[in-house]
């Protein structure tokens, strides 16, 4: 005896049904362990506001490489400073809350203002490497450009000959910058 076509199309609802429910509980488990660690001390390297004048008089070479750049702009974002190869995450005061080094890939954006166009927790990024706290904010010629860390801690030195835009942090700074960085949040590249 044949099975009706209705029976047929319970059993595909059903099943598509459990997967969007196993979905919504992934996503609540990351909503709920993002929750947990925003209450966990930052352990990286902080700028202290530096005494002297915004040109860098006064400032010692170490205070000038981790010194937030002039004319960065105002209130919450990150900055990025491709030639320093340098990340402050700036919170609504103006103050750097956190600032740290980077390893680029091979694709760079250009100097201006975007935006955090998506995020993913964890994902493979292009080099093959587990990858986690991916927050994309630009696109150069259909690669993607984001900040994320290797799940192995790894900050490995690009493939020249492959087009890639990840942009490498330690895993306690890509930590930081995720809970920095909700969409829409602000990224000034500069030079």
């Amino acid at each position: 005896m044949a099975r009706s076509s209705g029976s047929s199309a319970g059993v595909i609802v059903a099943g598509l049904t459990a997967a969007a429910l196993a979905v919504i509980g992934f996503f609540a488990y990351q909503a709920s362990a993002a929750q947990d660690r925003a209450g966990k001390p930052s352990t990286g390297k902080t700028a202290a506001p530096s005494p002297g004048t915004s040109d860098g008089k006064n400032r010692t070479p170490a205070e000038k490489d981790t010194a937030l750049p002039t004319s960065s702009g105002q209130g919450h974002r990150i900055v990025y400073a491709l030639k320093r190869q340098r990340v402050w995450l700036v919170g609504k005061d103006g103050k750097v809350t956190r600032t740290y080094e980077v390893f680029p890939s091979t694709v760079a954006p250009e100097p201006g203002t975007y935006k955090v166009t998506s995020r993913a927790s964890h994902v493979t990024g292009s080099d093959g490497v587990p990858i986690e706290n991916v927050v994309r904010f630009a696109s150069v010629d259909g690669v993607t450009i984001g900040f994320s860390a290797a799940l192995d801690g790894s900050t490995p030195t690009p493939d020249a000959s492959r087009k890639t835009g990840g942009i490498r942090e330690k895993r306690e700074d890509g930590e930081a910058l995720w809970l920095h960085a909700p969409i829409g949040t602000r990224v000034v590249v500069m030079r």
